[in-house]
């Protein structure tokens, strides 16, 4: 048989040959939209290339990015890799310290920014010397483009749009990215070609996150967090309409580029997706083309899976981390689950799902013996594939024992393969021997209007050793006492398991990637 390696740069060849019409759409500030097809992304692209080749970039450098959903940045995407130099995502909402510590220690040689960064970058450049050229994508304040600055549309000016790309070894590095460093500082996970195409090919299948060339993809996820969970690959692969966000992730501004995007699939964090809810209810609208959406970074609460279905539009989970490139399992129903009662198909739709082909996955004990997949066991989750990091980058003492990555991640698993995240290691709750999900407990309190979102974290207890006890923000111009919330647990958990305690805040605290920061809810609200 041929053996032909698998590049980043195949995807935009083939992209341009088979769907040279298929549109790029870009929310714009100040609601605009910019837009144009693949073949001028593709001449774009290679103009960019040619560029980064003149100033000498070579195989293996890194050159960074600091940027939102745009189509500048989806073509440093595939300029980058595109000639063996890695593409280094870097998520602007981290502190700048660990900005600066994660281009430091990848060495950026350029870092492209959106000028929306203006002044993170004047922080970030006395502490970031390796870093010879800062590009800025849009234009802006002239007096800023002397050295080293430059703006973006001059580099592209300068060349030809057309270009060979060259063929190298598909293990090739091509993208980097780094953890959020919530315990110490952030680690770097590198993708390779190989694995970045097979993870996009994994989550285009249809128990995945199903991409076809029928559909419009809006990935509300920003490409600097595990490469918006690959539909940049996935949807130029299929032959998608892509459309991107920009840097306007509030609900009216998502709603109004689905509608004028005619998006049929997106994916992002609940905290997003929840805000757009609140806006199409608020003002009574509808989605006209928008029918599925996936939903991953925590667990996404059963009444809002059950309000997107009642506007027609099909929620799925999905669970990965920046080890796995990001995707690990999709929850879809199987043809058994089709005739069961709607409570007991939500029961499914709400946990993570079932490994994609291409990862393994167990769930072990302390001692890392096996635990069954009895759907009630809950044990530590591994995880192992073709897109699993083996080490983190620059890190030789972190290669794994034993080949299982182990993801920090508390489940029970099924006999279907049904994975159940009960809860982060690090934040489950351990009373009087027993252990609570602080993800269950979560759950149940956003099931009252007034909750906006919860967090549910343990507090001491001379008697019990931990306690559950919820922080709440509510909505906007509604009210809750303590003890409205405490009764949406009675006859619903053990009364061991419930929260003793509700206190109300007015925001909650959040990583960079939208999760619940649960640290920083400890050190604000301390567990004695």
């Amino acid at each position: 048989m041929m053996q032909e390696p698998l590049l980043i740069s195949s995807i935009l060849s083939h992209a341009v040959q088979t769907s040279p019409d298929q549109c790029i759409v870009t929310a714009l500030d100040g609601g605009e939209y910019h837009e144009y097809d693949y073949t001028q992304f593709n001449g774009r692209v290679r103009q960019l290339a040619q560029a980064l080749l003149r100033r000498g970039i070579a195989p293996g450098d890194r050159v960074a990015t600091l940027a939102w959903n745009t189509y500048r940045h989806l073509e440093i995407y595939y300029a980058v890799s595109g000639i063996a130099a890695v593409c280094h995502t870097v998520n602007p909402r981290l502190y700048p310290e660990q900005i600066a510590f994660i281009i430091n220690d990848a060495k950026d040689r350029i870092v492209f920014v959106d000028t929306h960064f203006r002044d993170l970058v004047e922080r970030l450049r006395p502490q970031c010397p390796c870093v010879e050229e800062w590009v800025w994508l849009e234009k802006g304040d002239e007096t800023a483009l002397t050295a080293p600055f430059s703006r973006y549309d001059a580099w592209l000016a300068e060349d030809d749009p057309t270009f060979d790309w060259p063929v190298f070894d598909e293990n090739t590095a091509a993208g980097l990215c780094y953890t959020s460093g919530t315990t110490g500082n952030p680690k770097g996970a590198l993708y390779s070609h190989r694995s970045t195409i097979l993870h996009a090919w994994a989550i285009c299948h249809p128990d995945g996150l199903n991409v076809s060339c029928r559909d419009v993809v809006l990935p509300v996820v920003p490409m600097f967090h595990v490469n918006a969970w690959g539909l940049p690959y996935a949807s130029l692969l299929s032959g998608a309409k892509l459309a991107l966000p920009g840097a306007n992730l509030r609900g009216e501004a998502v709603y109004a580029l689905c509608e004028h995007a005619g998006v049929t699939m997106s994916a992002g964090v609940p905290t997003v997706w929840q805000g757009v809810l609140d806006h199409v209810t608020q003002n009574r609208l509808r989605f006209s083309t928008l029918r599925r959406l996936v939903i991953g970074g925590s667990a996404c609460p059963a009444h809002m899976i059950k309000a997107y279905a009642e506007a027609d539009v099909k929620v799925s989970h999905a669970w990965g981390m920046t080890e796995v490139s990001p995707v690990g399992t999709v929850c879809t129903l199987l043809p058994e689950h089709d005739n069961l009662p709607e409570a007991k198909k939500l029961a499914i739709l709400a946990t993570q799902g079932r490994p994609l082909f291409g990862v393994q996955i167990k769930v072990t004990d302390d001692e890392g013996h096996c635990l069954p997949w009895d759907g009630q066991t809950a044990g530590n989750l591994m995880i192992r594939g073709n897109w699993v990091i083996e080490r983190y980058y620059n890190k030789p003492d972190t290669a794994l024992d034993g080949g299982w990555f182990a993801t920090g991640d508390v489940a029970s698993v099924d006999g279907n393969g049904y994975v159940r995240i009960t809860d982060r290691s690090k934040d489950v709750i351990k009373s009087g021997g027993e252990w609570i999900s602080s993800i269950a407990m979560e759950n149940i309190a956003m099931e009252h209007p007034a909750v906006q979102i919860a967090a549910c974290i343990a507090r001491k207890d001379e008697k019990w050793g931990e306690r559950p006890m919820l922080a709440v923000v509510l909505r906007q111009g509604m009210q809750a006492t303590e003890q409205d919330i405490l009764d949406l647990y009675r006859d619903r958990v053990e009364r061991w398991a419930a929260p003793d305690s509700v206190f109300f805040i007015e925001e909650m605290p959040l990583t960079a990637t939208g999760k619940i920061q649960k640290s920083e809810l400890r050190k604000r609200y301390p567990m004695s």
